[in-house]
């Protein structure tokens, strides 16, 4: 199995390019574009934080653990 690839910050920055949304939560990166329209706060919570560190934000809504499991989802 091959080792998972590292991102820099600025990296997950110039990804996050209109196209595709990623965000760091718990320095972890996710791939979130096929989940902006299924997010039960709308899209556009999620593309506030693309591209960015979105640890804080996504610990202040108190996500449920059955959220938590479906990051594992997304997570690249």
């Amino acid at each position: 199995m091959a080792d998972p690839k590292l991102y820099k910050r600025d990296e997950v920055a110039k990804e996050n390019n209109g196209e595709t949304t990623l965000m760091i939560i718990h320095n972890s990166v996710y791939n979130v574009t096929a989940y902006l329209k299924e997010h039960p706060g709308g899209e556009e919570v999620l593309l506030e934080q693309g591209g960015k560190d979105a640890t804080e934000a996504f610990e202040d809504v108190g996500h449920s653990l059955d959220a938590r499991d479906l990051m594992d989802n997304y997570k690249v």
